[in-house]
């Protein structure tokens, strides 16, 4: 675990006399930012001493409340544990109105407890240094897909998709539309800057599969852990800007019934210590290593689906012909399947995992994704047959593709407690039944619409 030098706030507060206070952000379990608003005049001492935050913020459902079941509240007394900030996290954030800056803390291993094993970052690197003692150095890629919408509901109350600057609202998917991505200039154009000003590596913006959907790119990285953390800044930040224009960047994984959901694509291979890829090969679906790889994920799908897919809304994204996947399935140049190998020169072999919706925790899915290829390699685990076409059509081993069975299979699973860690796992498992039994105990407009008069 590496901490920042204190030399870095130094410069930091040197840089930016403009700057008086600084968001600090720890992210729980759900993939949330969660910490405090510090005057400049405190950063100097966070990072020479560490900062103090209550063991029950690493135990809180969805909506903020405190979950008794984790064992991080009472039976703790809500100890304070010590957070640290990571290298190269201080940065600014431009969206903000007063100069602001950002850093982003982690749990000590030692001085954290005892809420440190439920820091969803500890739990990827556990991950990454499990591989790394086997020789395989994992690369990693973040794409992320979400819909902008307008911060004023419709009539009905419903969300509804940004107005562009022609003052349309669109109404078609408009697919890989350039005129669409004019249409958002003004959001693109804060979106890219904000990006260069806290060093996050964005790229390609497309126009996706529905009115008001997007997705940016970000580049591969040596350091997997580096990837992933750029993920979770980038989620910040384009939430950040959408505010800033008067917008709401969703991130949900099916906001809309009758739209395409929003996935979180992670794009993985494995690297020797120099950096070259293990899996290059000429062969379109690559070397034993790569498919011993797909092997590992799909015998390890069923237990990791919760860590996927965390939430109810996040099952209601796989449908047919929907671009989400249906089944334990890889293919090649395949976008129809779970685990795809995407074309390109040899160098550039690798998977794309197609499973989590954008609600996922970018910690935690890519822990289990690397888990998951981890005993791939080690028991050589044959996928079997690649899917050639549609593979909506050969539905040989489907997913359960519902919250319950995706919960009580993470439980049971051996496999979870050892990849991800028995104490992180009862903290995310109290939180996730607590949720499960909120959001089944609530009634609301669909159940009165259904059923209030004819049941």
């Amino acid at each position: 675990m590496q901490f920042a030098d204190p030399q870095e706030a130094r410069d930091f507060l040197h840089q930016h006399p403009e700057v008086r206070l600084i968001e600090l952000m720890l992210i729980d379990a759900n993939g949330i930012p969660r910490g405090k608003l510090l005057h400049r005049d405190e950063l100097l001492a966070l990072y020479e001493n560490g900062r103090p935050l209550p063991s029950s913020i690493l135990a809180l459902t969805i909506q903020g409340e405190d979950v008794e079941d984790s064992g991080l509240v009472w039976e703790v007394a809500d100890a304070d544990c010590w957070t640290y900030p990571l290298p190269g996290s201080l940065c600014l954030q431009p969206w903000r109105t007063q100069p602001t800056g950002q850093l982003q803390v982690s749990m000590h291993p030692t001085r954290g407890l005892p809420a440190a094993p439920a820091d969803p970052r500890h739990v990827l690197i556990r991950a990454i240094d499990r591989l790394k003692a086997d020789g395989y150095h994992p690369v990693m890629a973040v794409e992320l897909e979400f819909y902008l919408l307008d911060q004023q509901r419709d009539t009905k109350g419903r969300p509804q998709p940004a107005l562009q600057m022609n003052g349309v609202r669109p109404q078609a998917p408009q697919v890989y539309g350039v005129y669409e991505l004019e249409q958002l200039q003004p959001f693109l154009d804060d979106l890219y800057a904000a990006c260069e000003v806290q060093g996050l590596p964005v790229r390609t913006a497309i126009s996706e599969y529905a009115p008001g959907q997007l997705e940016l790119t970000l580049e591969h990285r040596f350091d997997a852990l580096q990837a992933i953390d750029e993920g979770l800044r980038y989620k910040r930040l384009v939430k950040g800007v959408a505010s800033k224009h008067g917008l709401q960047a969703c991130f949900m994984a099916k906001p809309f019934g009758d739209q395409s959901g929003s996935g979180l694509h992670l794009h993985v291979s494995l690297a020797d210590e120099q950096g070259n890829n293990l899996m290059a090969s000429d062969d379109p679906q690559g070397t034993p290593l790569l498919r011993h790889a797909i092997g590992g994920m799909m015998a390890t799908l069923d237990d990791a689906l919760a860590i996927f897919c965390p939430n109810a809304n996040s099952y209601r994204r796989f449908q047919a012909n929907s671009y989400a996947p249906q089944a334990k399935s890889w293919g090649v140049n395949n976008r129809t399947v779970s685990f795809r190998v995407p074309s390109g020169p040899a160098l550039s072999r690798h998977i794309e995992h197609r499973i989590c919706g954008a609600d996922a925790n970018p910690y935690l899915a890519a822990a289990a994704v690397l888990a998951g290829i981890h005993l791939g390699i080690r028991q050589q685990i044959d996928p079997g047959e690649a899917t050639v076409g549609n593979g909506y059509q050969q539905l040989h081993d489907t997913l359960p593709v519902d919250w319950l069975s995706a919960l009580h299979a993470l439980e049971n699973s051996a496999w979870a407690r050892d990849a991800l860690g028995e104490d992180f796992l009862k903290v995310f498992l109290a939180i996730k039944w607590t949720e499960f039994r909120q959001f089944m105990g609530e009634v609301g407009e669909q159940d009165w619409r259904w059923y209030l008069t004819h049941a």
